[in-house]
């Protein structure tokens, strides 16, 4: 062991006649002052003037140093000094010379401002909120093409909690409330310790809800090369496209979306379930080609009559449910046997109901309970189901949202089995205690059968495909099943009753949480399928007031987008209750990420469908601008964000969700065309994954 290094030195202590203490450093600046008023004025002046032009070409330089350690330009043509720097500059030059040096740069200003990636232009037409030290991040607007270029994703350690991510896991958590009863951890950036127990999830439309903690792994190796190889990001991107307004126009800039979305998955993630743009790989959930299927009648309505031969050639070739995999009862009957379902309908092909018939056949297993209530998951190679391994409770939406599908399941096959056993869920859930004005909780345990976390209720994640499907199953079914319609009617009045409020600043109307008697002003993206519900209901002769709720709350979720920097919702906001100047939405760190989910464009869809007002028209051609502009990668596919609140860095999340070519991309489609008779709502009912399958007709009376 080496021993401490030691420091030798000599003290000196000097002092005069009368005991002062000689000060070395004063007499230093004593000495730099003599010497400084023996310089002539001139030579003072000259070295001040020196001085004075050393600091401006420094601060000249330093946005460009900084732009180059960012990585976002190799450009050091700085040319012009911002207003903020002006003001720091101009004081000490006029304290030297008592007048501002000739021809000071102009500062830059006006639409020649841009942020360093995202559009200048906020949704009401300004530029984001830039805080104090903003002024450094701008650049000159460069001349050449608009090519939106993605950011690359910021690498950094974090910590999260996931409440709806897929199973490979987000990167950011977004629990920030209870659930029955018991307070769930909110996770935000550096927050949260490794912890060595099992990691405990629920899955949930394409999320997992985890228990535990975890530390964000380190990059693969796909994704340090994609980071390597990721081009500098574009200050072109900052130009929003250009806003077309012909219904043409807008029909095809829907197909070139999900023309450059099918290109990712073609060449990256083909046959796989999700697409990874940023590092150009793929996803595995169950193995079964998610995107692929999910995205099978999108392209039937669309007419991109190539790619669909090339997928209709994968499901028929390679596409197999003898595999020993666990899947998630719920996430495949709504994604894979419901896009079967559709497909064959669409197009009559009947290799898509063979295997429909096949998949059926293997979820069954799920159904063997104690209580018929289904397990959440099932092998669909060895024919065994069972719950998660830290409870006997499955999500209530998850198994009263698949009755669609096995029931149409039944009505093609004339087997009997696939809807006798979701209609024996719906009679128990009818009948059971713990509703509250007809809201449900959002467990339901497989043993008992009966309700858990009793007295939380919501209509966001875990809970919310139960209303839609009340409705959907009472007009698929030809409206003769009255205890699904009482059911809902029932829930609608306990919504309006419990839930739904206004906010203090601009009164908007918004539907929170309710736990234990205490309302929570929380609202999830997902909430926002509600006005188009709303909306279908009043167009099958439900009362006239529904319709007036969905008005309101479209515009809500409107504004969930409308209120934030890049124009896209975040998963969860928090309204205002309170009057004051202050805005209508909070959004928690935890809560910025946007998912490209497609809610509140399938309420627009609903909405223009039964008014014909065009605005509906124009927020979903907004919100389709501004997943160009923040989520769209160069070489193909669209990204989840992290934050919605940055358009300079909004954070990619490298994986693109399966529902965004089902659903979100599908129902903007529909929304843009003008044939009302594509998929019409009087002779379809889409299921809550965007599958359209049939109405039944109505039984003589």
């Amino acid at each position: 062991m080496y021993p401490p290094s030691r420091k030798d030195f000599i003290s000196l202590t000097l002092s005069d006649p009368h005991s002062h203490s000689y000060n070395n450093g004063k007499h230093r600046r004593q000495s730099c002052w003599r010497k400084w008023k023996q310089l002539s004025r001139l030579q003072r002046s000259l070295i001040l003037f020196l001085l004075a032009l050393l600091l401006i070409f420094g601060l000249l330089s330093y946005p460009g140093i900084t732009e180059q350690w960012r990585g976002l330009s190799d450009r050091e043509d700085w040319l012009d000094l911002n207003d903020r720097e002006l003001k720091t500059i101009l004081p000490v030059v006029k304290s030297l010379f008592g007048q501002a040096p000739g021809k000071a740069p102009a500062p830059v200003a006006g639409p020649h401002v841009q942020p360093a990636l995202g559009p200048a232009v906020g949704p009401e037409g300004v530029g984001p909120d830039m805080g104090p030290g903003a002024g450094l991040d701008v650049v000159m607007e460069p001349r050449g093409p608009n090519i939106p270029i993605l950011a690359k994703p910021p690498i950094k350690k974090k910590s999260f909690l996931n409440k709806r991510d897929p199973p490979n896991l987000q990167k950011d958590g977004n629990i920030s409330d209870t659930v029955g009863g018991e307070k769930q951890e909110v996770v935000q950036d550096g927050e949260g310790e490794e912890e060595d127990k099992e990691k405990k999830m629920i899955s949930w439309r394409g999320a997992m809800i985890e228990a535990d903690q975890a530390t964000e792994p380190p990059p693969s190796a796909n994704e340090k090369e994609a980071e390597a190889e990721a081009p500098p990001a574009n200050p072109d991107n900052t130009v929003p496209q250009e806003v077309s307004t012909g219904t043409a126009d807008r029909l095809e800039a829907v197909r070139d979306a999900f023309r450059h979305a099918w290109k990712g998955y073609k060449d990256y993630a083909w046959g796989h379930d999700e697409l990874k743009p940023i590092s150009k790989s793929f996803g595995e959930w169950f193995g079964l080609g998610l995107t692929l299927i999910d995205s099978l009648d999108t392209m039937w309505i669309m007419g991109l009559k190539e790619e669909f031969a090339e997928a209709k050639n994968w499901v028929e070739k390679e596409l197999t449910f003898n595999k020993n995999v666990d899947v998630n009862l719920f996430e495949t009957t709504i994604r894979v046997l419901g896009g079967l379902l559709s497909t064959y309908h669409l197009t009559g092909d009947q290799l898509f109901l063979e295997k429909a018939k096949d998949l059926g056949s293997r979820l069954m297993p799920a159904f063997k309970t104690p209580s018929k209530i289904p397990f959440s998951d099932v092998n669909i190679g060895k024919g065994t189901a069972h719950p998660p391994r830290w409870t006997s409770d499955s999500t209530l939406a998850e198994v009263t949202s698949i009755q669609l599908e096995f029931r149409e399941l039944s009505r093609l096959t004339q087997e009997p089995q696939y809807q006798e056993v979701v209609n024996e869920v719906m009679k128990l859930v009818h009948k059971l205690p713990g509703k509250q004005d007809g809201l449900v909780p959002m467990f339901i345990n497989t043993n008992s059968g009966q309700f858990t976390h009793k007295g939380v209720f919501t209509l966001g994640a875990r809970a919310d495909s139960y209303y839609e499907y009340l409705l959907k199953q009472w007009i698929q079914g030809g409206k003769t099943e009255d205890e699904l319609l009482e059911d809902y009617l029932q829930a609608i009045e306990g919504v309006k009753k419990h839930l739904v409020r206004q906010t203090g600043p601009s009164r908007l109307t918004f539907v929170g949480e309710l736990s234990h008697n205490r309302f929570n002003p929380k609202m999830d993206h997902l909430v926002c399928f509600l006005p188009g519900t709303l909306a279908l209901g009043a167009h099958n002769g439900l009362p006239g007031d529904h319709m007036d709720l969905a008005v309101e709350l479209t515009e809500t979720c409107h504004q969930m987008y409308k209120q934030m920097e890049t124009g896209l919702s975040p998963e969860i906001v928090h309204f205002n209750l309170q009057s004051s100047d202050s805005r209508d939405v909070n959004v928690k760190p935890a809560d910025r990420h946007n998912l490209l989910r497609p809610e509140t464009v399938e309420s627009l869809f609903y909405m223009y469908r039964f008014t014909k007002d065009n605005k509906y028209r124009d927020w979903g051609w907004d919100i389709l601008q501004s997943f160009n502009n923040y989520t769209k990668v160069p070489g193909g596919g669209y990204t989840s964000i992290n934050n919605v609140r940055d358009p300079v860095n909004p954070g990619p999340r490298d994986k693109m969700e399966s529902f965004f070519l089902g659903e979100t991309l599908k129902y903007l489609y529909l929304l843009f065309s003008d044939d009302m008779e594509l998929l019409s709502l009087d002779k379809y009912v889409f299921n809550t994954e965007a599958h359209p399958v049939p109405i039944w007709p109505s039984p003589p009376k």
